[in-house]
């Protein structure tokens, strides 16, 4: 092994390899649970406004960091979907949902999609102050769940279009829940909503380990993976940067995590499109405005067809499109896949939108 490499490998082992760059940013509201970021510079802002290009809030997943959206600005491959936006003309704005603990085990979908959200819509639109009153909502996973049940919800709400990256929509086609809603779905989900309250929803160290056991053999194959690439920095500060995500994964509140379990498996609401959350009432299929959804067939998290039944579901849309991206879970938005299909797509579809108001 050449010192060079021995340099390298050092810094890899020392997680300081690849660079920890941040989008410029500016906080507009830092309130609990919600705190509403523009990314940008104050001259990209301007050119924005002047254009009337529509601004894109992004929602991230629960037990997820916002920070997803902006891995690594200026690490190749592309690895944030903030600077890829930001590249097209288009300012982004992200809610943070920010870390959850035990206190935080009342917080249910309904807060996300009648306050934290909307809110979040209605702050990014007075920020902008440019041609646009609307947003398109993107949201990657749980994220695009969010951003149509938030759609859903409200339909007077500014909202151009919503964007779902990966999101599942029909969890009895997720492995193993078929089974899980056969044992549990005779007892109305007891004795593990007791469990689940007992934990006060799932905890940041369960919800890691969980992420990465679904790439088990990516973590088998590490060393040998570190050691064949000892010459490639751009493909080791990749790993690094997806190494980093996974230990930041956050936790889910509890009563979010009962909701998942009672209403989306054992009540296989989602996919039916009509989800009853005690006094909210979401109807999906009521959704008009225009729908992108991109899916993988080596999506083990949102498998292809849990995705794909979006399809079936936006009866209602003025416009609903779908993509098929083969990539993993975060590969569909953000590296090499996402740059080449997912990232272009929405450009076109964003594009066609712009078009249609001309």
């Amino acid at each position: 092994m050449f010192q060079s490499d021995l340099v390298t490998l050092t810094r890899v082992l020392r997680d300081d390899l690849a660079p920890r760059t941040r989008t410029e940013s500016v906080v507009l509201s830092d309130r609990p649970h919600a705190r509403l970021v523009r990314y940008g510079t104050a001259d990209q802002l301007d050119r924005a406004r002047e254009t009337g290009a529509v601004p894109v809030l992004l929602v991230p997943p629960l037990a997820v960091p916002a920070d997803c959206y902006d891995l690594a600005p200026g690490v190749s491959p592309a690895n944030s979907v903030v600077e890829f936006l930001l590249d097209s003309g288009t300012v982004p704005y992200v809610i943070d949902f920010g870390d959850v603990g035990r206190a935080d085990r009342g917080l249910g979908f309904e807060d996300y999609f009648d306050t934290f959200v909307p809110r979040a819509i209605g702050e990014a639109i007075d920020d902008f102050r440019g041609g646009s009153d609307a947003v398109d909502l993107m949201g990657w996973s749980l994220g695009g769940t969010l951003s149509f049940l938030t759609a859903a919800y409200d339909r007077n709400l500014p909202i151009r279009s919503i964007i779902g990256i990966g999101t599942p929509l029909n969890y009895m086609k997720i492995p193993p829940y078929p089974l899980v809603r056969a044992v549990f779905g005779p007892t109305g989900g007891r004795p593990a909503t007791y469990v689940l309250r007992a934990l006060a929803g799932v905890p940041a160290p369960i919800v890691r380990t969980v992420y990465r056991s679904f790439a088990w053999q990516r973590e088998l194959k590490k060393p040998w993976y570190i050691l064949n690439n000892l010459d490639d920095t751009a493909a080791l500060e990749r790993m690094q940067v997806i190494d980093r995500f996974q230990r930041s994964l956050p936790g889910y509140p509890g009563r979010v995590t009962e909701q998942m379990f009672v209403n989306f498996i054992l009540g296989d609401e989602l996919s039916r499109g009509r989800v009853e959350f005690e006094d909210h009432t979401v109807d999906l299929t009521s959704i008009t405005a225009p729908v992108f959804m991109v899916g993988s067939p080596r999506d083990p998290i949102a498998p292809f067809a849990a995705v794909a039944h979006g399809e079936k579901l936006f009866t209602a849309s003025s416009h609903v499109e779908f993509h098929t991206v083969a990539s993993s879970h975060l590969g569909l938005l953000t590296g090499p896949d996402a740059e080449r299909f997912t990232w272009p797509a929405i450009a076109a579809f964003r594009a066609r939108l712009d078009a249609d108001q001309l």
